[in-house]
């Protein structure tokens, strides 16, 4: 894939998943990617559902927080992607964090902090999106790619995460979005758009 033919992907993708996202807030349908997006996901359609907005005394008694961080320069972003890509202002350019994702499969400035930690059995995790792009925290077995195929072959994850092509919540900026800590053990998060944001929570039986 030529890399003005990878542009159009991603734009095609992230463009749909912001507007969708954004214009569906509040609504409590789950509507579907339009099949001119899904054909350049990895698998079939991508149902969205919009973040919720969840204040932390909304969540259990106990809670654990997750920044969802990136450094996107609105202008180059929203010129290569598509309008209302990235919300900020100053930053990292597209051509930038195309090649930090060339040269090292992760862009530092996108992450999840702390990208681990620990909590409790019944406690929940609270993942606010602190960046200027539309994000996921996306619970999966494994970590893997997410739903744009050109960010996933610039971050060395080809085999996408199943639960990426599922219903999933897409975190625009200023969201948030709750998972409910239901299983002892190591629990896995990552964003469904930059695979490399990554969080792993130990949870311990009390």
């Amino acid at each position: 894939m030529s890399v003005r033919s990878s542009f159009v992907a991603v734009a095609v993708v992230v463009g749909t998943v912001f507007v969708f996202g954004c214009s569906q807030m509040g609504q409590t349908s789950s509507p579907t990617v339009p099949s001119s997006a899904a054909s350049v996901a990895s698998s079939g359609s991508v149902s969205l559902r919009p973040a919720q907005s969840l204040g932390l005394s909304q969540a259990a008694q106990g809670t654990r927080q997750v920044s969802m961080m990136d450094a996107c320069d609105g202008p180059t972003f929203n010129l290569a992607i598509g309008p209302g890509t990235c919300s900020r202002n100053g930053g990292v350019s597209f051509s930038e964090f195309v090649a930090l994702l060339t040269a090292h499969q992760s862009a530092g400035a996108w992450h999840n902090a702390p990208s681990q930690t620990d909590s409790w059995l019944g406690d929940a995790l609270v993942a606010v999106n602190n960046g200027g792009e539309m994000h996921t925290f996306t619970r999966v077995a494994n970590f893997g790619g997410g739903v744009v195929p050109f960010l996933n072959d610039l971050a060395g994850t080809p085999n996408v995460a199943p639960e990426c092509t599922a219903e999933t919540v897409f975190v625009p900026p200023g969201g948030t979005d709750a998972e409910s800590l239901d299983q002892a053990g190591e629990l896995r998060f990552q964003c469904c758009i930059h695979p490399w944001m990554r969080t792993t929570v130990l949870v311990k039986s009390h």
